[in-house]
């Protein structure tokens, strides 16, 4: 009995072991899929993002018109689509010109830069520590990581738009699907979350594309104020940007200084202060009106979620960090708060 005993301690203890080894297994395999596969994710968020997009503009005419889901739909991805592509057929050859010159003028820009450098001790030392060859190494390793992408840039595009498209035109199969996956008890929990999800992320978007167009006027009213030659792509390029908080601003006003430096350094110092200006309207303005209608997010919340998936995935990462960081938020208060609470 006590040798009966004694095998069946050593079964269930050899049993827990491989059970243990099994779980550390499936668990180094899963997060090794992820990192392989994490590009891809992003790039089905951004298809998801696009749909919600779309669904968006089609809930604005199902509620204008009262005519029938799908017809709004498309309706409404044929309206942005014509929007866009009139947009750029009207402003195209304006815009085609000016980024053809400026492409022209940067190059002579960043030798003048130069050359007003290494009229100074400061700025020998600067550009020395620039040229560098250890220096120059990581730049470019930085700036290939950065703008190394999953298929391609165009290709990405592709594949976002295609998503987008798809899950806009039929979302209510995606989403049964999600829910498939679920035990029963929690289904009704979990399509309450993807509608909750649904909801922030298109008050979000909304949010997003009236701080971008704000941005887009008031740099090109200031820039053509001052009378900058390439003022509509400049303008265009700080409201595309800006969709990136933080350091989208710092990338837009990078050409624009550089611009500037090619007239004179104060007209290089007014833009400056121009972008700082329309940055300081955006962040305490336009940013809290949209914060009061959606996820309070901590900026330096945002700037962590930047600098870890932009590490791990190059631009998609800074892109699309701050509505992953609005999923995660909504996902730990109703999955894990809610439910710790009394109240809930």
């Amino acid at each position: 009995m006590e040798k009966q005993d004694k095998l069946t301690s050593e079964f269930s203890y050899i049993k827990k072991v491989w059970i243990a080894v099994g779980i550390v297994a499936l668990t180094t395999s899963f997060l090794l899929i992820m990192q392989a596969t994490f590009g891809v994710l992003l790039l089905i968020f951004a298809g998801i993002l696009l749909a919600v997009f779309f669904r968006g503009c089609s809930g604005i005419l199902e509620s204008w018109l009262g005519w029938n889901e799908k017809v709004c739909t498309a309706i409404a991805i044929f309206v942005v689509i014509l929007l866009t592509v009139g947009f750029f057929w009207l402003v195209g050859a304006q815009i085609e010109t000016q980024v053809s010159e400026l492409s022209e003028t940067l190059p002579k820009t960043i030798e003048n830069l130069k050359g007003r450098l290494t009229n100074s001790d400061i700025g020998n030392k600067v550009m020395e520590r620039i040229t560098s060859e250890e220096s120059s190494k990581k730049i470019q390793g930085f700036a290939t990581g950065f703008f190394t992408s999953t298929f391609g840039g165009f290709g990405d595009i592709y594949v976002v738009i295609f998503i987008g498209l798809f899950i806009a035109v039929s979302p209510k199969t995606y989403i049964d699907g999600v829910v498939e996956l679920v035990p029963e008890q929690g289904q009704a929990e979990t399509r309450n979350l993807i509608d909750t999800l649904g909801i922030q992320l298109r008050k979000w978007i909304k949010g997003k594309l009236l701080s971008m167009l704000v941005v887009f006027i008031l740099t090109a009213i200031g820039l053509a104020i001052l009378g900058i030659p390439l003022w509509l792509v400049l303008a265009l390029l700080a409201g595309i940007l800006s969709f990136i908080p933080n350091f989208g601003p710092i990338l837009a006003l990078l050409p624009a200084v550089l611009v500037g430096l090619l007239q004179s350094p104060q007209t290089a110092l007014w833009i400056t202060g121009l972008y700082i200006l329309i940055q300081f309207i955006e962040s305490n303005f336009i940013t809290t009106i949209i914060q009061q209608k959606m996820v309070n997010i901590p900026p330096a919340l945002i700037i962590s979620a930047q600098m870890m998936l932009g590490a791990l995935t190059g631009s998609w990462g800074l892109v699309l960090s701050t509505p992953l960081t609005v999923v995660v938020i909504i996902l730990i208060k109703n999955l894990y708060i809610k439910k710790r609470s009394p109240e809930g």
